[in-house]
């Protein structure tokens, strides 16, 4: 059968001019990001697990973006990193040298803190995440609470680092949702000066505290038997946790089962990294691009390993499923939600 040549010249008239915008659209993104210095914005203070995995992240991911650029990160702590989310979207150069990772309260904080958003969380570029997170409530182990049955009958003193963060949301939840008596006790700047103060006795121990970053950094406390750990709050068990209950398991009806749900939703973006808004397209693919990139390599992996950092990464694409998930909550579970985890006076 004779093929009509006319028929065939737009075809290839298109494939030829893809292959000429290809390396075009390489070489732009690569005339921007040369001789530049990206800023990653990390939503806490310096000393802690996301600012070690933001700095982490600033020594590799140049390697992967168009032109090589340099690196630095930007501590931006405040109101469980809403500063820095605000910031990001209303703030922040939004050409692709600007991007951040934020604690993973900011995923709901339009249902727990509506006053202080400043953003619409679908509209950011959600470039990946990090780690997925598992917590722990633990107990030390000169007090008397030896299973979470214990924190139902007696009331047990938790160390917390501020009221819209994990340490403290998660026992105010717990206490809502299971039944716990779990009493906060702020103030404290990160988790390292909460397990300071297990070992002084100034609390009986934490409400949530990521599994990955006991092991990473304060293996000891399990080798030499300093905590007990009497729940895991997670969608299910871990291997290495197989005889730590699941908070889900205790809560008693439906309403609070999608309440905890959702909470649980955001433990499994624990680390996320977004940029802002309004960022060309093609940057916003090679960032993402640049992430994938990085955590499959072979010497992040080594540096991550090497400063004692747990990764366990998903793409961009699967924390906008969780976004959007997030984003259409039901009303009346966001307000359980944000009733169970609103600082009692």
């Amino acid at each position: 059968m004779k093929i009509d040549a006319t028929i065939l010249r737009p075809a290839v008239m298109t494939a030829a001019l893809a292959l000429l915008a290809a390396p075009a659209a390489a070489d732009a993104l690569s005339d921007f990001y040369k001789g530049k210095t990206i800023t990653i914005i990390v939503g806490a203070d310096t000393g802690g697990g996301y600012d070690a995995q933001g700095r982490l992240m600033a020594r590799h991911i140049g390697r992967f973006l168009p032109g090589n650029p340099n690196a630095i990160v930007q501590n931006m702590p405040g109101a469980g990193s809403l500063q820095a989310a605000n910031n990001l979207y209303n703030i922040s150069a939004k050409d692709g040298t600007v991007f951040g990772t934020v604690q993973r309260g900011v995923l709901t904080s339009k249902i727990t803190n509506p006053g202080g958003v400043h953003f619409e969380l679908t509209k950011f570029n959600w470039i990946g995440n990090l780690s997925q997170e598992t917590a722990v409530s633990l107990a030390w182990h000169t007090t008397p609470f030896k299973t979470i049955q214990d924190v139902m009958q007696k009331e047990m003193t938790v160390g917390g680092t501020g009221p819209t963060i994990d340490t403290e949301t998660t026992p105010r939840l717990l206490n809502a949702l299971i039944g716990t008596k779990f009493k906060v006790i702020g103030g404290y700047k990160g988790t390292a000066d909460v397990a300071i103060a297990m070992e002084r006795g100034e609390v009986d121990g934490m409400g949530d505290w990521s599994w990955s970053n006991i092991k990473t950094r304060r293996p000891e406390f399990l080798r030499d038997g300093k905590i007990r750990l009497l729940l895991q709050s997670s969608t299910e068990k871990l291997a290495d946790l197989p005889d730590v209950p699941l908070a889900m398991d205790f809560v008693k009806n439906d309403t609070d089962k999608k309440v905890m749900q959702l909470f649980l939703a955001q433990k499994t973006v624990a680390r996320p990294v977004l940029a802002p808004p309004g960022i060309p397209t093609d940057r916003v693919a090679a960032l993402r691009k640049a992430f994938v990139d990085m955590i499959h390599d072979g010497e992040f992996k080594k540096d991550a390993e090497k400063s004692k950092l747990e990764i366990d990464p998903t793409t961009g694409e699967a924390v906008e499923k969780v976004i959007h998930l997030i984003d259409a909550t039901p009303a009346d579970v966001g307000k359980r939600l944000a009733e169970a985890i609103e600082p009692k006076r």
